[in-house]
């Protein structure tokens, strides 16, 4: 089995701004990170250049990352603030970004499931995803 990983790391300004609503904490507060993402895909056989993937053709996740999480404000769809957070984005000072929950477990799911509908095919696979905060917190979802 061969493996690659694409980073897209903490130094590619995806910078997002998200809370957990349901937290006892302060991560219940706006907060924000430059959010980096590894993308794991493999292969039992290289194709004709031996490569698992070109990293040329991962233009589109490119695209969806930034989509999603570049200047972005990313709220639950639960979330008891949410006309307020739409009415930031009305006025203009928030680009928002409404997903089923927050937080890098549930970003590294919502990456993983494009990529999976993106990439996998009869050869490819995408194994895993990990959305990182910074170098001490992150989180893994995929095929394990």
């Amino acid at each position: 089995m061969y493996r690659v990983v694409k980073t897209y790391g903490n130094d590619r300004g995806l910078s997002c701004a998200f809370r957990q609503w349901k937290a006892d904490s302060h991560c219940s507060l706006i907060h924000g990170y430059s959010l980096g993402f590894e993308v794991t895909f493999e292969a039992e056989e290289l194709d004709e250049r031996n490569w698992v993937i070109d990293f040329g053709d991962l233009g589109y996740l490119k695209k969806f990352l930034e989509e999603y999480f570049d200047h972005t404000t990313v709220v639950a769809q639960d979330d008891p603030h949410l006309e307020q957070f739409k009415t930031l984005a009305d006025l203009g000072i928030s680009e928002l970004v409404i997903l089923h929950n927050t937080g890098c477990e549930m970003f590294a799911q919502h990456v993983f499931e494009f990529c999976e509908e993106q990439y996998n095919d009869h050869r490819v696979r995408v194994v895993s995803v990990r959305c990182f905060e910074h170098g001490a917190n992150s989180a893994l979802f995929g095929n394990l």
